[in-house]
């Protein structure tokens, strides 16, 4: 695989800084995962942190050097970040657990597949169309599809139904899988870029050129827009490549990578989660509790 990737976040108007990305690969394979922990609640930052450091994990686990089954992967290593938010909370004590939405795509092959909670976006874009994006799991997303009237601007559109690290199981999403062409750009942000900026507005500067060019434009834009009640605003976006538009473009090449190896760039959290025992152990738990409460469920539907 050949991709060119650019990631950028800053903390606006907020005193601090809640979201947190990353991105791992291996020789035939990429994940790459943003979170934006929520405010209202604490220690948003940690459980983005803990969704990134959990999900990173079990794809380096099982990515050897690709995933079995894509979808299924996405769907169970989410659960599997909201598992470990609540046994965080647990440990600590803590009367509210710590929330995030996340957004993640994994590329394998020529092929993208995403999952999202909560309404930390994935766009994608080609030739300066956009081909798609997720939709928020908000109150104010649902009442569009539902075909309500159009909301006014004291409505608060960032009000969630569903995020990792609530008391119940979260609602999430898979989408995909798309296949890619030369060009393509994939896009995660979190709330503070397009609530800010428009879809169309989005695109247009996304499509403006190389992603290291068009990602911090964007995010320079969406903080302007905001001024000083901006939220955190981080952006990570990849630019999928053949092998001659790589040649005169920095990126990224797997093709050196051997079939066990692994690598990875996190944004530096800065947070400590206290989950230094985020073993292999809890992890197979965490999966194996996710799998027996599916083959229950699978069970009583036949």
């Amino acid at each position: 695989m050949k991709f060119s990737v650019f990631q950028v976040s800053r903390k606006g108007g907020r005193e601090k800084n809640e979201d947190r990305m990353g991105y791992c690969y291996t020789r035939g394979s990429g994940l790459f995962l943003l979170a934006d922990g929520m405010g209202g609640h604490p220690q948003g930052e940690i459980a983005a942190q803990v969704a990134l450091q959990t999900m990173s994990a079990l794809y380096q686990k099982q990515a050897r050097p690709l995933l079995a089954q894509v979808g299924a992967f996405l769907g169970s290593a989410l659960l599997a970040a909201h598992d470990q938010i609540l046994r965080y909370a647990g440990k600590q004590g803590m009367l509210d657990t710590p929330r995030t939405t996340l957004v993640a795509t994994v590329v394998q092959g020529s092929s993208a597949t995403w999952v999202h909670c909560g309404d930390s976006r994935l766009y994608v874009v080609r030739d300066g169309v956009l081909l798609t994006r997720t939709r928020d799991h908000s109150y104010a997303e649902q009442h569009r599809a539902e075909g309500g009237p159009q909301l006014g601007n004291n409505i608060n559109r960032n009000v969630l139904y569903t995020c990792l690290g609530s008391p119940v199981k979260p609602a999430f999403e898979v989408g995909g899988p798309i296949v890619l062409h030369q060009g393509d750009k994939i896009m995660l942000c979190s709330d503070g870029l397009w609530d800010s900026l428009s879809d169309d507005e989005i695109v247009k500067g996304l499509s403006s050129g190389p992603v290291s060019q068009a990602v911090p434009d964007l995010v320079e834009q969406a903080l302007r827009v905001a001024g000083a009640r901006s939220d955190n605003v981080t952006v990570m976006a990849l630019e999928w490549e053949t092998p001659d538009m790589f040649e005169s473009t920095r990126g990224i090449s797997t093709d050196a990578i051997q079939d066990g190896a692994f690598a990875s760039s996190f944004q530096a959290g800065g947070a400590d989660t206290g989950m230094d025992d985020l073993d292999d152990a809890a992890i197979e738990r965490s999966i194996a509790e996710i799998n027996e409460a599916i083959r229950r469920t699978a069970a009583k539907r036949t």
